[in-house]
């Protein structure tokens, strides 16, 4: 395989990154040095100097013939992931347990590289979770194995470890299979590319390979092996989906008699009594396994309709001959079955959190997209769970103001809810915070359920996801996923403890930069201020905050009534009101105002908490 990324640091472009990382450095602390490292590491020690490096040399042959490396198994401290980062004047020291370790740590360096040389600086890290992921969904909008392979480097600059590739869904499916050829040469190319238009419309079919002017496309088993090489050399472990039971409309293209009515285009599930849906399943399960060394498989298991297996004769026979009592036990019962399958294989099923339904092994793991609650489910019941809550962690949602921004789907995340998310909530009060993102509503912490002691471990890890009904193309996809993949990376690695808005605010804004020069198309992000109030005494005054995503920058604000201006108040810091008020304010470049004024009027007897409502 010969690929050269434009994503890739170690020799492309590092005299235009020799500049840029001088803002990594110097952009939100003029006063002293400011090293703006995404994710934050555990602890930094920064002393004066540098160490010194020839540009010519570093620019055809990387900074790797500069650092001395060991790998040392007695550093448990920091695991199989972390690092000890030593940089003085003389020398640049790396230490780690594995080889993965002294990858994470070349990834710091490169941040840290500027035209001076790299600063002299003492560093421990290692992450907080063991899962940290990206989920990229290529059956509603197909992705290249180029654009997949430029995914993977962003992913491991920012320490991103879990690549969960959703292969099937009711858009194409993307893999070859070479028992059932059927499944790309029939259903993985449709009649129209924009999914409103397909999936809404009055004709929604797939057609053959080949047919001029459709659109569509699959991965060949090499690809998929280019990809897994790819990712393995920026240890990047890739998690298949083939989803089961539903979400299948393209299998019964090929293959109609694996649905109920044996029929194309009738149902979006596999009929669960007919025996050769499960001889199906096995077979292409088998072909993952063999191409995929991922121990973990995940099946889906999520959004069954379930219309078509209440009337159909092989479905209800087998509701009957195993004395099932709902649709639910059919679900079950196929899921149960790829469960018992992987683990025969020696590998574990993770699927959505519908299958906490099930009875399921105490290897499997559940993954928690709808909110919080699947997992802290899932963990209490000693399970091991990832948090991915879509209303909070899903990049196909709104970043910004929707009327400002492409199609997306309904919902609102931006950076900052993403960053403030607690992906382990041991209390009722953490979890209620995480539930006023989830629901963007004030919630009482008195009706909140939350995980208990000494389940915390079971909260594996994190995981951004990308369904992309919304996001047709390399651009559009780069354009939802950066730089709010930066907060996901951050609440991955970093500590609870170690984790600050204002901090991280700072060094995503320089990061911007550097996305660009790389050749990535990232959101830059909102002009817009956000309000918030806490009460100081009863009915008598409050503190009022601005902030805003983008630093540098000026917010101008007012209390009587007026616009804002160049000419009005310059907020500098949290400000106390003794009466209601109306507060204006907006961001200005110059003399020129960015974005919208915010109008909002502030009482005394309740706090205004941003609960990241949508609103078109």
């Amino acid at each position: 395989m010969n690929i050269i990324s434009s994503f890739r640091l170690e020799s492309k472009n590092l005299c235009v990154l020799f500049v840029l990382s001088l803002s990594l450095l110097f952009a939100c602390a003029p006063e002293r040095v400011q090293v703006n490292l995404i994710p934050q590491p555990v602890s930094i020690k920064q002393s004066k100097g540098y160490f010194k490096v020839d540009s010519v040399k570093a620019e055809k042959e990387g900074i790797e013939s500069y650092i001395h490396c060991t790998i040392d198994s007695a550093l448990k401290e920091i695991g199989n992931e972390g690092y000890l980062l030593s940089v003085t004047p003389e020398r640049i020291e790396l230490s780690a347990t594995t080889s993965t370790g002294i990858y994470y740590g070349k990834k710091t360096l490169y941040q840290l590289l500027t035209s001076q040389g790299i600063p002299c600086i003492a560093i421990k890290d290692y992450p907080r979770f063991q899962y940290r992921g990206m989920h990229l969904d290529v059956s509603r909008h197909f992705f290249s194995k180029e654009e997949v392979l430029k995914l993977l480097d962003a992913m491991s600059y920012y320490k991103i470890n879990t690549f969960h590739f959703h292969l099937t869904d009711n858009g194409g499916w993307r893999i070859q299979i070479d028992k059932y050829p059927k499944l790309t040469s029939m259903g993985s190319y449709r009649t129209e590319k924009d999914w409103l238009k397909w999936w809404d419309g009055d004709v929604r079919e797939f057609v053959p390979e080949n047919t001029p002017g459709a659109y569509g496309g699959y991965y060949t088993k090499e690809d998929i092996r280019d990809i897994l090489q790819y990712a393995a050399e920026r240890h990047i472990n890739v998690i298949p989906e083939i989803e089961f039971p539903a979400h299948s409309d393209e299998v019964f293209v090929g293959y109609p008699e694996l649905c109920c009515m044996g029929k194309p285009y009738t149902s979006g599930e596999f009929c669960i009594g007919n025996e050769k849906t499960f001889t199906f399943m096995e077979d292409v399960l088998s072909e993952i396994i063999e191409l995929f060394p991922s121990k973990y498989i995940h099946v889906g298991g999520d959004e069954a309709r379930k219309t078509a297996w209440k009337g159909c004769p092989k479905c209800q026979a087998l509701m009957k001959r195993m004395n099932m009592k709902s649709l639910d036990d059919l679900q079950c019962y196929i899921i149960q079955k790829a469960e018992t399958f992987l683990n025969s294989k020696g590998r574990t099923m993770i699927g959505w959190d519908e299958i906490l339904k099930n009875d399921l092994d105490s290897s499997s793991i559940v993954m928690s997209y709808r909110g919080q609650r699947g997992a802290i489910v899932a963990a209490n019941k000693g399970f091991r769970a990832v948090m991915t809550p879509g209303e909070v962690l899903y990049f196909d949602w709104y970043q910004a103001e929707p009327r400002t921004q492409p199609q997306a789907m309904y919902g609102f995340s931006p950076i900052k809810k993403m960053y403030s998310f607690n992906p382990v909530p041991i209390n009722a009060i953490t979890s209620a915070a995480n539930e006023e993102l989830v629901q963007s509503k004030p919630i009482s912490s008195d009706t909140m359920i939350y995980i208990f002691p000494g389940n915390a471990h079971k909260i594996i890890g994190v995981q951004g996801s990308t369904w992309s009904e919304f996001i047709p193309d390399e651009e559009h996809l780069e354009y939802m996923i950066f730089p709010r993949l930066l907060a996901v990376a951050e609440v991955a690695w970093t500590s609870q403890e170690n984790r600050d808005w204002q901090s991280f605010k700072c060094r995503v804004n320089t990061h911007i930069s550097q996305l660009k020069v790389r050749g990535i198309r990232p959101f830059t992000l909102s002009d817009n201020v956000e309000l918030t109030t806490r009460i100081i005494s009863d009915n008598e005054e409050v503190e009022v905050t601005l902030d805003a995503e983008k630093v540098p920058v000026e917010i101008h604000y007012t209390t009587d009534g007026s616009e804002p201006c160049i000419h009005s108040a310059i907020y500098e810091q949290p400000f106390i009101l003794k009466k209601e008020t109306v507060v204006k304010a907006a961001i200005f470049k110059g003399i020129e105002r960015q974005g919208r004024v915010l109008k909002k009027h502030v009482g005394l007897s309740e706090e205004i908490k941003n609960y990241y409502e949508y609103s078109d």
